[in-house]
């Protein structure tokens, strides 16, 4: 509660002369004090009145704190040309608060409503800083896939509530209702993506802002996997016999959108797209029901929030020497920005799970379990292995070499705020594999 109560005090920081900076300082802070209270266990702690963290709370919580800074460092072209940086500050300062609050609910219903506000600074971001008229479209693809797919689940929280008097986490027991299973997970679905229903996903990365791309990518798309973590002991009996359905969809899936990432000519679609590649592995691995698919999808969710803000970032910092996301025009990188190549190369190699990467832990984890699963889903996963490495290399190799495009009269090999910016993501994310066995404590 204490953390509720800080994050509200620090909201009129938003609108302090000269406060860009300060906000930071105190996203930071919260992260760090953040770290300090919680215990690495599967058993709730820091309970206040509806408010708890377990493991799978407090790392999500984490990586919330530490995108929202990043954000704010990576928005610093608002704060030098004044464009409603103060409004942006306040927009990020209530997405986080809703993000705490819904990574921390102990309750289904407090859970779904603090899960629906996020919505709202999500599409306050994309339609107020995105930069082509499109982000109207955008906005309202993802709002309404979200939406449309979440009704259902109020009206399921109630039908629930009705008979087991309780909606705290503690007291839901197994439910037996295949209609139930579909109202409750579909928003899941959509908000991982699963593959047919992640077309606002793409939409929404192309047109938002690089704040809106690293949310989105980083915590908004973690919000599925969190939901289907948490809520999936509730239906481990309907799930051993629906949950093939969607492995079969999100592992061929998968693969499909992994051809489709290798013909894409926009560096943010080609990055969002393999996003959806990454969650559905992700996803197969949860509807496995073993242990390992619930720990690996944890990790992949923690190093694919890491990896793809990064390559968002980057990309971004491309687009604000050249002014274009094209594959046509971005080329030669190398030449124009010699130092950037390198964290070109790290953060590729990271998204096609390369060692020491976070992003290798979780592949293996989701590999041992689907195989173990059913030994037939070894095709689709090696394909998809194969293709992200196949994607990764594409974007690294025409982004940074090849012929310079001759518009660009100018050299920059990118400010301190930039690389710091990008050491922040890359660090955890290769730093985390150390320690990963105490990513296998929650379950």
């Amino acid at each position: 509660m204490k953390f509720i109560l800080m994050m509200v005090f620090s909201i009129p920081l938003s609108f302090l002369k000269n406060s860009f900076w300060l906000n930071q300082f105190v996203y930071f802070l919260m992260f760090f004090l953040f770290m300090i209270t919680m215990s690495f266990d599967y058993l709730f702690s820091n309970i206040s009145y509806i408010f708890g963290c377990d493991l799978l709370s407090y790392l999500m919580n984490l990586l919330t704190f530490w995108i929202c800074a990043l954000m704010v460092l990576g928005s610093a072209k608002l704060y030098k040309i004044n464009n409603f940086y103060n409004l942006f500050l306040f927009v990020n300062m209530m997405l986080l608060i809703s993000l705490f609050l819904t990574f921390s609910a102990m309750n289904m219903f407090v859970f779904y409503v603090f899960f629906e506000m996020s919505l709202i600074p999500t599409l306050l971001l994309i339609m107020g800083w995105g930069y082509q008229p499109e982000r109207l479209q955008a906005g309202v693809y993802l709002l309404f896939y979200t939406l449309f797919a979440s009704l259902p689940m109020l009206i399921s929280i109630f039908f629930i509530y009705g008979k087991n008097y309780s909606l705290d986490y503690n007291f839901l027991y197994g439910i037996d209702s295949y209609l139930l299973y579909i109202c409750v997970n579909a928003v899941f679905f959509v908000k991982m993506p699963l593959y047919f229903v992640h077309l606002w996903l793409p939409k929404a990365h192309v047109e938002a802002p690089v704040s809106g791309s690293m949310i989105l990518a980083g915590v908004m798309l973690k919000l599925g996997g969190y939901g289907l973590l948490r809520f999936m002991k509730l239906f481990m009996l309907v799930g051993l016999s629906l949950n093939i359905f969607f492995i079969i969809i999100s592992l061929v899936g998968g693969f499909y959108v992994s051809l489709i990432c290798l013909r894409q000519v926009d560096i943010k679609s080609l990055i969002a797209y393999s996003s959806v590649a990454h969650m559905g592995i992700a996803l197969g691995g949860i509807m496995t029901l073993n242990y390992w698919g619930m720990c690996g999808a944890l990790v992949i969710m923690l190093a694919h929030g890491l990896c793809s803000s990064g390559l968002f970032c980057l990309a971004n910092i491309v687009y604000e020497r050249v002014g274009s996301r094209s594959l046509f025009l971005n080329k030669g990188m190398i030449n124009f920005m010699p130092s950037m190549s390198l964290w070109w190369f790290l953060f590729c190699s990271s998204n096609m799970a390369a060692p020491p990467s976070l992003n290798l832990l979780g592949e293996i984890m989701l590999i041992n379990s689907l195989v173990s699963w059913s030994f037939v889903s070894m095709l689709m996963i090696s394909l998809i292995s194969f293709f992200s490495a196949a994607y990764s290399l594409y974007l690294y190799s025409y982004t940074q070499h090849g012929k310079l495009y001759s518009g660009i009269y100018s050299f920059s090999s990118g400010y301190i705020n930039e690389y710091l910016l990008l050491f922040l993501h890359w660090v955890p994310l290769n730093l985390l594999i150390l320690k990963g066995e105490n990513f296998s404590l929650w379950i």
